[in-house]
């Protein structure tokens, strides 16, 4: 654990899915919290609330989500590349996001395609 935290924080999810748990602890970074605001507004988690003294971020979980994992390596995607890496990581055109970095922020590749940015990989949520 800890080498590579948001991996940390996708295994975290996924076991705690797989269990019927309705939250899960993972610990806290700006890119973990931001990569939460991504799902939460996309509605795969419900809530996510800093908690042990700003070390940890606890996630409200909804069973929503099937398949998430980072990906290695981050692949550099450029805006008009999105669609093979849909086919590549996702089951079915319009069933999940793609999580990426891009110099506006991390967003998933639909608002990333409207703003016209690439970036790179980070996961991906079905």
């Amino acid at each position: 654990m800890k080498h590579d935290i948001l991996a940390d924080m996708f295994t975290a999810i996924r076991n705690a899915e797989s269990t019927g748990s309705h939250e899960c602890m993972v610990p806290n970074s700006s890119l973990v919290m931001s990569t939460l605001k991504v799902m939460k507004n996309r509605q795969y988690i419900g809530g996510v609330e800093v908690a042990g003294g700003a070390r940890d971020i606890k996630i409200k979980l909804l069973g929503r989500i099937n398949r998430c994992s980072v990906v290695k390596p981050h692949f550099s995607v450029k805006k008009d590349e999105f669609i093979k890496f849909e086919k590549r990581y996702l089951p079915a055109q319009n069933i999940g996001i793609l999580i990426l970095t891009t110099p506006k922020g991390v967003m998933d590749q639909q608002e990333a395609s409207k703003k016209g940015t690439g970036g790179r990989l980070l996961g991906y949520v079905y």
